[in-house]
């Protein structure tokens, strides 16, 4: 008896199955929302480029504001809004907060949110 049961190793087919199940799984939840990451690694780098701008240290918030849509868009990102965008004024220098949620749908009635926050200070000239 003991020999036999040292000698049984292996996947059953139910669990090969559960394992492929899960990796599906997670390929489509990586297929949806890595995209969104990489969409926020454009508007991070773009924020972080702004305080060494002299145009955007010497914009006023409204066209600070504009500068960053249409850099944006240079980039094909779309899925932020100008609403998103919140610029602040504070001692020779202006806060740019860019706070946002992108949603998704991943399999039927399973969705995603992701919350984004970032911070940049822009010296005033």
């Amino acid at each position: 008896m003991k020999n036999s049961v040292s000698k049984q190793r292996g996947l059953t087919l139910i669990s090969l199955i559960v394992i492929i199940v899960f990796l599906l799984f997670q390929a489509v939840i990586a297929i949806n929302v890595v995209p969104v990451y990489m969409t926020d690694a454009t508007i991070k780098s773009i924020l972080e480029e702004l305080p060494e701008d002299a145009g955007a240290q010497r914009a006023s918030t409204k066209e600070l504001k504009k500068l960053i849509m249409k850099r944006l868009s240079i980039n094909n990102v779309y899925s932020l809004k100008s609403a998103d965008i919140k610029i602040k004024k504070g001692r020779g220098e202006k806060i740019v907060l860019v706070n946002y949620e992108p949603r998704g749908k991943l399999i039927g009635t399973l969705d995603y949110i992701v919350t984004f926050n970032h911070e940049v200070r822009i010296r005033s000239r």
